[in-house]
């Protein structure tokens, strides 16, 4: 007999609940004895009170045992299978390859960057001595921009696709099962690369292929159809294409462009990232003096309209990181990740402006490309106003809001260095005049919010790309070249690691619908 319970319980009683079982017996009304096992289904924190409590879901099993835990899963060897190019080797691109392993297809993967481990090397290098490898930082190399992350799978896409299918996926390569628990599950920067290595791994043993270091340098098209793909002087062919290539990759934006493959422009937001003392956000949020040792390192999430434009908080990382996050010379941009542990000082999140085509008028002689060109203006313009290298342009968040230059600045996570400039003179007035008021509404709705040892860096101009790349609602592939897939973030049909993947799965569904 299995059963069903629900309890509402403190923050230490909650991490010792599964080995209670006296307790739950009592709870239930049977014997101790007749407990074989005990799964949580679901944890969440309720904190809207002082005294904060945890809700958990259990599964409890009497009188028989726990189920063997399985994945239904099977990787076939396709070595002699028909080929699919999957271009990028993020969330999207992995687990595009790994359900087409499922259904009997050989991928591909072209990989601008480098394998994890190379790719370690070269943050080292943006971090100490601010050199930024072009085709291996935080936003390209083996696993995306998400492997160097705080690794959120929490995702609003569940109507899209399976996303159970996707934390069972990660946790068969290394996650640990309590993403299959918590609420707002999460892995940690510290943990994905050997998940990530662990995917390549299966894709390699399955007869699939990846190749590094190879930035795609053009498409051969004939008759609607890519035949071919040019990457670091080789030739790669493949009954149809995948094309993960994430939000960064500008040149693919350019390169369909140049090839009148249509791309259209789309909404996507710019700001800067703030980071406070997680101290103090723990003690807004908890309503405490001392964060209890059983309770996470608090979070937030914000949003508010302002002159008819969404601002709102992005990615934010409780116990975390501010990273340099360029993919280019003479350009900041940041962004932020978090350890499994979340056990840094500092909290940090992206707080972002929506941007519509209204307020690229002064670029739109770029046409569908305007919103790159903007992102890009203003990732030099905060390399002009920062200390040379990676260091970035901060100021302190109440100085922002009242318009003036910060004496000093407080300690920060951010490894490269932070130098005090007006970001309230420079922003964009739509930016800056928006993020003001938006900062004050935060302050009203978390007491505490707006401290003099909250500091923003600039600029955090990465959270989606400005440009979609069409494709059929049903089929998934590109209305004008058939047998292309536009998949992801880059692709504008996904925002995390989630939902990029679960997207990838769809694209891989359909390939194999349209091309046996």
């Amino acid at each position: 007999m299995i059963k069903e319970l629900y309890l509402v319980l403190s923050p230490k009683a909650s991490s010792e609940i599964k080995s209670s079982t006296s307790f739950i017996a009592d709870q239930l009304g049977v014997e101790a004895k007749r407990i074989n096992g005990v799964e949580i289904e679901k944890k969440s924190i309720d904190a809207r009170k002082k005294d904060v409590k945890i809700n958990v879901w259990l599964k409890v099993y009497i009188d028989e045992s726990l189920p063997e835990k399985t994945f239904d899963y099977h990787y076939l060897n396709v070595t002699d299978k028909t080929p699919v190019l999957v271009v990028g080797a993020g969330p999207a691109g992995l687990f595009a390859a790994l359900r087409l392993i499922e259904l009997g297809f050989k991928p591909i993967v072209i990989e601008r960057g480098k394998t994890v481990s190379e790719r370690k090397r070269d943050l080292a290098k943006i971090n100490r001595s601010h050199i930024v490898d072009p085709d291996s930082n935080y936003a390209f190399g083996e696993g995306g921009a998400g492997t160097f992350s705080d690794g959120k799978l929490y995702t609003r896409s569940k109507k899209r696709g399976n996303v159970r299918r996707v934390l069972d996926i990660l946790t068969l390569h290394g996650a640990d099962p309590e993403i299959l628990v918590d609420t707002h599950p999460h892995i940690g920067t510290n943990k994905l690369p050997r998940i990530i290595q662990s995917i390549r791994q299966r894709i390699i043993e399955s007869g699939g292929e990846v190749h590094f270091q190879h930035r795609v340098d053009d498409f051969i098209i004939e008759n609607q159809q890519i035949i071919a793909v040019k990457a670091n002087g080789k030739v790669f062919e493949g009954k149809a294409v995948v094309l993960a290539t994430g939000h960064s990759a500008r040149d693919i934006y350019y390169l369909l462009h140049d090839k009148s493959i249509q791309i259209e422009a789309k909404e996507f937001a710019m700001g800067v990232r703030v980071e406070h003392p997680q101290s103090l956000i723990d003690s807004i949020q908890y309503s405490c003096t001392i964060r209890d040792e059983y309770l996470p390192a608090a979070s937030y999430s914000l949003v508010t309209q302002v002159e008819n434009r969404g601002v709102y908080s992005f990615c934010m990382c409780p116990g975390g990181f501010i990273v340099p996050a360029s993919t280019g010379p003479e350009e900041i941009v940041v962004n932020g990740m978090s350890p499994s542990k979340r056990d840094s000082k500092y909290a940090n999140s992206g707080m972002v402006v929506q941007i519509t085509q209204d307020d690229l008028k002064e670029y739109a002689a770029e046409g569908v490309l305007a919103g790159l060109k903007f992102q890009q203006e203003l990732e030099h313009l905060a390399f002009i106003n920062g200390g040379g290298g990676q260091i970035a342009p901060a100021q302190r968040l109440d100085d922002f809001i009242n318009n003036k230059l910060s004496k000093n600045l407080p300690s920060t996570s951010y490894h490269p260095g932070i130098i005090s400039s007006p970001l309230h003179f420079w922003l964009p007035d739509g930016i800056r005049e928006r993020l003001q008021k938006g900062f004050l509404a935060f302050g009203r709705k978390l007491r505490g919010y707006i401290h003099h040892d909250a500091v923003i860096i600039g600029v955090e101009s990465r959270t989606s790309s400005p440009v979609r790349i069409p494709r059929d609602k049903d089929l998934l592939n590109h209305q004008q070249i058939t047998n292309l897939f536009p998949a992801g973030e880059g692709a504008g049909y996904a925002g995390g690691i989630v939902s990029a993947a679960v997207d990838g799965e769809r694209v891989a569904e359909q390939i194999a619908n349209l091309i046996r």
